[in-house]
Parts: C-alpha cells; structure tokens; sequence
C-alpha cells in the first residue's frame, strides 16, 4: 500500500512537471529540451506528409504512380462522420473533453505499469498518437535509427510527446487535429491514411465508408501487423467488433445500427485495390516513358524522394495513340519474344518553342523478367551501343551545307577512297561502298538517298571533322557525344582523364564518324530529326507539360532553352535534301509496302556487322526514330537475319530500308490520320547550289605539276605533301578540300613516293586499353559505313568496327536512365 502511495505522489509530480514546467528538477529537464519541443510543434504544423505523385498523360489520363508510403490526401469533410466516430471510440473516447493529454488517464496508465514492471495500459490521446505516427513515419520515414527514438519507452519521450500535444492543441482545433491522424496513421499492407485505407480495402472513397468498414480500418490502428485483415482476418473481425461496441456503448451509433453492423462480412477487397507503385506499374506500353520522365526530372533537379513523397501531379507529353500504333510496328517488326533483338522507336512532335516527346517504345514489355523479354532498361531513350549507321551521314551533310555547298552540288563517289585526312590506328583511313552502289559524282541530295560512304568521308573532309562532330551536337546528340562512351568501352584506363565522345572522335580523327560507328540515343536521333523539320530550332526533348505540387501550384522546373542550332534556310535545306530517301532511294520498298506517301526527311542506316539498323524520319508534323539492334549479344560480331522473326546469326543481311524504316512507316501512318499532309518547306539557291564559293577542281590522280597549275588557275594555293604509296612517283592521291571553297583557299595535294617501305619487324607487344589491333574489315558500303577506330589495315565497309576495331560491348540490362 505504501508503494501505491508514493507511486501516486510521482504520477502527481510528472503532473505538475508539465503543467507547471518551471517547478522543480522536471521544470530544469524540460525547459532544456523546449527547443526540442518547438522544433517537433513547427514540423508538426509545416511539413506535409508523403503523398503519392501521379504521372499522367497529355489528356491527364493517369498512367502511373510514384510514392514511398501509399498514401493520399483527404480533407475534414471528404470523411465519414462514421470512420471520425469509430476513431474516437477505440483510440480516444474523451478526445473533444481534453485538451490534448488525458491527466486521470495517464496517471492510472502510469501507476499500473510501474506496479506491474511493464506496459499494462495506454493513455496516449488521439493527439499524442498523432505526434508520435507523425515522427515515425514522416519525420523519420525510411530511418530505422529515428523511428527507434521516436517510440522509445522512456519517461523522456513521453513528456516531450506531452508537451508537444499541448501546444498543437492550443494551435489547431480538434477536426483539425483529427483530420491529420486520420491521414498519417497505417493501416497495415503498407497503406497510409485513410483515403488510400478506404481504397486499397473496400474500393471506395472515405466519405462512404460504412459502419463496419469504418470499425475495421479504426481497429487496425492499434496494431497494423497482428490485426492485418488480409492475413489475421479472424482477429480484425474481432477487432472490429470490439469497436462497434465501443460507438454504440458511448451512443455513437444505434443497437440496432451495431447489430447489423457485426453481422456484415469482412468485405475486403482481394487482392486489395492498390495503385501499382513505379513505372513497372505504368504497362508494358508506356513503363519507357515512365522512366523517361524519372529521369529527366532528376537532371531538372528532382531527388527520386521528392518524385516519391511530393504529392505531385506531372502532366506528360505522352500520346496514348501514338504510343499504342508505334508499340504495335515495334512489335510487328520484331516480335517481344525474339532473342537478343531489340526494337525501339521514339517520337517527337517538332515545334520552335518546344520539342514534346509523343513515345517511347520497344518490342520489349518494360519490366523485370527478363526470361519474359521484358527490360527495365530505357532503351528508347538510352544509349544504345551498336551505332545507327549511316544516318550519321545526315550531320556530315548539315556541316557541308553550313561549310558553303548546296544539296544539288556535286561530290565525288568512287568505289574505294583512302584519306589522309582521317586515321586508321595508324594507318590512312580507306573505305569502299556496298555492292550494288556504284562509283561516280552524284549531288549531295542524290547521295543521302543512295548512301555511299566514299562520298561522305569525302564531304567530311570538306566540312571538317570537328565541325561534323560539333554540327551532330548543334542538331540534337548533345548527350550522346558528351558521353564517356564510345563502342561500349572506356577510351582510357584512367577514367580522371577520360574524354567525352566527341572530343575522344576529335583527337584520333576518326572519319568513320560520318558512317555511325558510335553508341548513340534513339530519342536525341528523333529529336535531331525534329530540329530539322522545326526551322534548325533545337530544344529538349522535353516529356513534360506542367507540374502542381499537391495543393494545385503550378511548379517550374530548369529546363535547356531552346536555341536556332542552324540556320532555319539550312535546315529547310536539309528537310528537302533528304526527301528522296522515301522516294527513290534506300527507303523505297519499305514506303511502298506500307503504303507511306508524305513528304519525309529520311535516312537510313546500317552498321558493319549488321548488328543494327536504323531510321530516321521527319514530318512538320512528326519525327521519329527506330533503331533495331542487337541488345543482348551472346558473342561478338554477330548480326541480325531477316525472317519471321528475325534471328541472330553470323552473317546478317538487315538494313535501316527494312525493319527500322517499315516500324516507323506503320507506326507514323496511324499517328498522321486525321492530319493534313504537310510540305516540306522550300530551298534557297544558296543553299541549292552553295555560297559564294565555287567548286575547286578536281585533281587526283594527275601529275602533282599538273594538278598545281590546274588550281592556281583556278584561283587556289597548293600545298604538296608526300607519302607513302603504291601510285606512281608524283601521282596525286588525295587533295582537300573537294567540293566548294572560296577562292584563296589552300589545297592540300597528298602525292604518292611510288614506294611503300617493308614493315619493321618488332617484337609482339599486348594491345592498350582502347585499341585492337585486328584484322581489318570487309569493304561494304551503301547504307553500311567503314572502319571503326584502330581498325587494323584492311578497308572497311561498315560503320562499326571494321573487323578488327574496338570490341563490341555487352549492354547493361539495368534500371538506368
């Protein structure tokens, strides 16, 4: 009795301790963790707690959900009075008498649980639970270490949990209060709040909840785990009707009300009704473009833990249509069961004030099986390492036109030409056409429909190589060249000195950067395109339309401006330049089997081994891009068959004029229904037949006596270099530039010693990181590129490696973005 006695005693002083803070040693405790106290209070009034984000499409039809707690808002009035009544029942029964801490309460919980040793009773209030549901799973959400403090059992805890409900009582009012315990709180199956509890387990909305509903998800409260409806349902019927007693014992709710609520079912939903988190949850359809849309807001400068717990509504460019006809044509082409074979298409609408992305698609489904076919990877939006081929060729061209020449001058194409330019390890650089492309000059526009590759390193060396390289970038490969990758592999051993794509390309003078040797991005392809059919404007492709934050703001994020990236006479240039691909040239049976007709700015692109192709395509309207490549390589140097479905073999024979050029076809013929056609603009002469330049002589293969005369003639300086060469003694081999110049300008004529000295003979040395010396590739051309870098001696057809250039990567089947 006399322990009972001094027990009450202490209970009376914690009382006092809090009610008058100043007395005694508690007065000394708690005033030293007042800041502590304010702190939790401002949190408590200020900081929202994790809501679900919504992603939706361009029509605001949602498409996914992002969150870390399934969570959703609910205001006062958007709740039952029934779910209010059945809380206070259980948790709180003099919750609208008290003013935050029940004292007679907490006096009897305390004497009980000292007299037993342990925690017997409970006198925490509605606003104290609040508090505590609060730092647990806001303040502390994801921090085992926090939550631990946050529900210690001390006397310490307990007071600073006292005073807090004492200052949020004074600050908010009791609806108020209620209406955020109500939605903080779990209510076991990793649901939160009573918006997402009366969705997940009913498939209704809080306001119509019924009595026995609202008993069983105020029952849960107590102990989510043990009383989990959906595994412990014997125990939550239980629960439940120990709270329909309580409501209709305190005269919440009538007998007759009770009796008929007891006998109602469990009635839960099964499987419960719970938004599907992530963008595995957005379907196989649209999961890429989900993952697009993840991504660019982190580099806008989101963290994933703001996308998961901001309550944002993010309103996207998505276009279900478009989306749906371009999974079908991906799909079509090569089925999402096919082994090793992916195929992507991205589109984007072109536009001067902003390139919105429309899709993102693949064969693939987006997801995690992979013995399924699915892939989480973002490959439509990704590098993909194979390199699209000759849809390079379209750069070098932009730099050509911007370097003074016309798309109706005329370039050479002979059947093989080594430069001297460009390097191949360390030797000249050569490369030949395909079989079937024959030699001979032809106009630039003639040479972007039929492709060869001669003609092209040629106007590359007219251009300039860093201007080809810089003019990819202007167009729309921004990220893609300012990569650390290049054919899949680190371009040095010590990453701290590692070059970006653009400037590894630069410093080797690789001319089979014309050819599409390199990892590249099928969505900066399309928006590359894009750029072309919106006047030369680039900007980013941009998979965003707006964003509010959860109560309606609109919020703005950092987004690249756009810029005029050439001049809009040079791009309308190029949009007609490449209008005869569809027509007459690499792209024809495939517009003539699908039926496409519209005015198009097209090119097509096949790489060396046949280990991918691909299509560009742009309308006013539309652009878009397939790249169709081998993303799961079981072995180096394989390339794609045609068949059905097309397979992975040793000796490939896909081109961009056929997979890659008839998914866009198919797809873009659904997405332009309904839309007038549109033309393509028209070209000045100056950009139809160059500047003022004019069109230096050709010289190669004459006397370098000759050849200097010829061009002093016609208005030009010579220089002479020679080297090493098989040709006769004096011969001219190569000269730059070709094509137009102004007058003035220096000639570079390489001139052949007629001799080529013997190989030294020196001992075997292991490759550097980089290089492979190999042996050489075959000649190829048309669609096909040449050599990749350090290709070995022999000539190369193809845009990757040539035979014996830098290994094929395998490709990472990650999550990335």
């Amino acid at each position: 009795m006399l322990k009972l006695f001094g027990l009450c005693v202490l209970a009376g002083v914690l009382v006092a301790g809090m009610v008058f803070p100043a007395a005694g040693a508690l007065g000394v405790i708690s005033n030293r963790a007042g800041d502590a106290v304010n702190r939790i209070s401002t949190k408590l009034l200020t900081e929202q707690p994790p809501l679900v984000s919504t992603v939706k499409d361009r029509k605001g039809n949602p498409i996914a959900y992002l969150y870390e707690q399934y969570r959703t808002p609910a205001t006062s009035d958007e709740i039952a009075d029934t779910m209010k009544a059945a809380m206070v029942a259980i948790e709180d029964q003099r919750y609208y008498e008290h003013e935050g801490v029940d004292w007679p309460g907490t006096v009897r919980a305390f004497v009980s649980n000292q007299v037993a040793g342990r925690i017997t009773q409970g006198a925490s209030t509605i606003t104290q639970q609040y508090v505590k549901n609060y730092l647990v799973h806001v303040t502390a959400a994801g921090d085992p270490v926090k939550q631990a403090e946050a529900t210690e059992q001390t006397v310490a805890r307990k007071l600073r949990e006292i005073r807090v409900s004492l200052q949020l009582e004074k600050r908010l009012s009791k609806e108020e209060i209620l209406t955020r315990y109500l939605n903080v709180v779990p209510y076991g199956n990793r649901v939160y709040g009573i918006a997402a509890a009366s969705h997940a387990y009913f498939g209704t909305t809080p306001d119509e909840l019924t009595i026995s509903q609202a008993a069983l998800l105020a029952g849960v409260v107590n102990r989510p785990g043990s009383l989990n409806p959906v595994t412990q349902p014997k125990e939550a019927m239980f629960r439940r009707g120990l709270v329909i007693d309580a409501m209709a014992r305190q005269g919440r709710i009538t007998q007759q009300a009770a009796r008929e609520a007891r006998e109602a079912p469990l009635g839960i939903e099964q499987p419960l009704d719970k938004l599907p988190n992530g963008c595995v949850g957005a379907g196989a359809q649209n999961g890429f473009f989900c993952k697009y849309v993840e991504n660019y807001l982190q580099r806008a400068g989101f963290s994933m833990d703001q996308l998961r717990r901001g309550g944002y509504t993010i309103r996207t460019t998505l276009d279900q249509g478009i989306t749906a006809a371009a999974k079908e044509s991906a799909e079509q082409g090569v089925p999402k069961d096919s082994d090793q074979i992916a195929n992507v298409m991205s589109v984007v609408e072109p536009g001067e004030n902003k390139h919105q992305v429309r899709a993102l698609v693949a064969n693939r489904d987006f997801g995690f099986d992979k013995q399924q076919g699915e892939s989480a990877y973002a490959l439509p939006s990704s590098m993909a390492p194979p390199g699209a081929g000759s849809v390079y060729k379209t750069f070098t061209a932009a730099a050509a036109l911007e370097a003074g020449m016309g798309i109706k001058d005329v370039v050479p194409a002979p059947g093989s030409y080594t430069s001297v330019e460009f390097s191949n390890g360390t030797n000249p650089y050569t490369v030949g056409n395909a079989e079937g492309v024959g030699a001979g000059s032809r106009s630039i526009q003639e040479a972007l429909a039929t492709s060869p590759n001669t003609a092209f390193v040629i106007l590359e060396e007219r251009a300039g190589l860093d201007n080809t390289v810089e003019m990819a970038s202007r167009l729309g490969m921004r990220r893609t060249l300012n990569s650390h990758d290049l054919a899949g592999v680190p371009m040095v051993a010590d990453r701290a000195r590692e070059r970006t794509q653009a400037e590894e390309i630069k410093q080797r003078k690789i001319g089979a950067f014309t050819l599409g040797f390199s990892p590249t991005s099928p969505l900066e392809l399309a928006n590359a395109s894009a750029t072309i059919t919106s006047g030369g404007v680039w900007c980013p492709p941009t998979p965003i339309k707006s964003i509010r934050d959860r109560n309606g703001n609109r919020v703005s994020i950092t987004e690249q401006p756009c810029e005029q990236a050439v001049d809009r006479e040079l791009a309308d240039a190029m949009a007609v330049g490449m209008s005869d691909d569809t027509i007459s040239g690499t792209a024809t049976r495939a517009a003539g089997a699908t039926g496409w007709n519209r005015p198009t700015a097209a090119k097509t692109g096949t790489t060396e081994t046949f280990g991918s192709a691909a299509f560009i395509g742009a309308t006013p309207q539309l652009a878009g891009a397939v790249l169709t490549y081998i993303d799961r390589p079981e072995s180096p140097g394989m390339g794609i068959c045609l068949g059905s479905p097309p397979t992975v073999c040793g000796s490939g024979n896909i081109y961009g004029g056929t997979i890659p050029a008839k998914t866009w076809m198919r797809a873009m013929k659904t997405a332009h229904e309904g839309l007038p056609v549109a033309e393509l603009p028209s070209t000045t002469d100056r950009y139809r037949h160059g500047g003022s330049g004019k069109q230096v002589p050709e010289v190669v293969d004459m006397s370098a006596d000759e050849a200097a005369k010829k061009l002093r003639e016609a208005g030009y300086e010579v220089e002479r270099r020679t080297v090493s060469s098989s040709e006769s003694e004096g011969t001219v081999i190569s000269q730059s530039p070709r094509g137009i110049a102004q007058s003035g300008t220096s000639v570079l004529l390489s001139v052949s010693s007629g001799y080529i000295p013997p190989p030294r003979t020196v001992a075997a040395q292991p490759p550097s990181q980089g290089e492979n010396p190999g042996e050489g590739g075959s000649t190829g051309g048309g669609e096909r590129g040449g050599n990749g870098p350090d290709s070995g001696s022999g000539n190369g057809g193809g845009s990757g490696n040539g035979g014996g250039g830098q290994p094929s990567p395998q490709p990472r089947e990650d999550s990335g973005g």
